[in-house]
């Protein structure tokens, strides 16, 4: 079995395998051994998405590659961190003041990674535009999918992708004219949503007519991908299935909590962002679900309430608080590797899946 698809040809993979990472080194690993690496960088400066594409390209040569930005509505205009701070409830500042002190959390030498900017307009105009003037073959939009953004990358040559949880989230983004939906069940890990992958999948694919489906959401293995190419799906997205292998460079405390976890170690939370994240089970998440303590804020201002404290917490290795983002398939990540090896071992799972399907059922 040629482990292809008609996408491959068009984006000239040799796998449908698309793997995203918040790692320049795994992108371009997933992109040099026949993959398609999507950099997460919605959380870098304008200034660092430029000198991080650079890196990729330099890696990867020809080889086609993405960038991955969450462009969520609603947001302020402005990169202005003092004024979110004036607003922050003062039972929500007093509740992190308490988790600093039960937990003897160290300040943190710089801002976190999620409060050393405001997402606001301004900067996501400015992330846009370093995507945009880049040689990055592929925009993914992980939330929200603007038109007039999708109609300046496209006319530069580039791919587009939006990542979708229902049939109307499908429709929107294909009236925005995007080449690719990624139907994200809520098996993913990060930000998603309620339906499960193998009900949404067929969903999307009914709806979108023409435009390609990629599954994501619980997809780790090679038998997942025949189980997302038989519901339609033309390829795969994958996030959780890099995270403990070398290039992704995560911390020892945080692959060992990865490699311990099963399925039942994930939790959705809103309290690292102020939006759904499914993320691994840890005093963090539990804290912030107990009993009388405050909800999390909106998206950006929990994002400045915590994104300090998450900083201390991962600078200084407070193990119980120490947590990432992993879907329900960190099941089936149980050891260190490299990209190479996981792309290897997919590939050939996937050939033997299809080969056993085949002896399994006639028809």
């Amino acid at each position: 079995m040629p482990l292809k698809t008609p996408l491959c040809d068009r984006l000239g993979i040799d796998v449908p395998v698309f793997g995203f990472v918040h790692s320049v080194q795994a992108a371009a690993e997933v992109t040099r051994n026949g993959g398609f690496g999507i950099y997460g960088a919605t959380r870098d400066t304008p200034e660092e998405i430029r000198a991080n594409l650079k890196t990729i390209r330099a890696l990867v040569g020809d080889r086609p590659f993405g960038v991955d930005l969450v462009l969520p509505p609603n947001m302020p205009d402005h990169d202005d961190r003092p004024a979110i701070e004036k607003q922050l409830p003062e039972k929500h500042r007093a509740f992190v003041d308490s988790l600093i002190k039960r937990y003897e959390v160290p300040p943190a030498s710089k801002a976190g990674m999620r409060s050393r900017f405001v997402r606001s307009k301004d900067m996501a105009v400015a992330q846009i535009e370093a995507v945009l003037e880049s040689d990055v073959d592929l925009l993914a939009c992980g939330i929200g999918a603007p038109p007039d953004v999708l109609r300046r990358a496209k006319a530069q040559g580039k791919m587009t992708v939006a990542l979708v949880g229902n049939r109307n989230h499908a429709s929107r983004a294909i009236a925005s004219g995007v080449d690719i939906l990624v139907a994200q069940g809520h098996d993913a890990g990060a930000h998603t949503g309620p339906i499960g992958t193998f009900s949404l999948v067929p969903q999307i694919v009914e709806v979108a007519g023409d435009t390609p489906v990629v599954a994501a959401g619980g997809v780790a293995t090679g038998k997942h991908i025949v189980a997302a190419l038989a519901l339609g799906a033309v390829g795969v997205w994958m996030g959780t299935a890099w995270l403990a292998t070398k290039e992704y460079g995560l911390s020892e405390t945080i692959v060992e909590k990865l490699l311990a976890a099963g399925s039942e170690d994930t939790v959705i939370s809103r309290a690292d962002s102020g939006k759904t994240l499914r993320q691994i089970r840890s005093a963090w998440s539990e804290e912030w679900a107990k009993e009388g303590v405050p909800s999390p804020l909106k998206m950006p201002y929990q994002d400045i309430l915590v994104g300090d404290l998450l900083g201390a917490i991962d600078e200084h290795d407070i193990k119980p608080l120490v947590h990432y983002p992993a879907g329900q398939s960190i099941a089936y990540v149980n050891a260190r590797s490299t990209v190479a090896d996981v792309m290897a071992q997919l590939i050939k799972d996937a050939r033997e899946a299809y080969g056993a399907l085949g002896k399994r059922v006639t028809v």
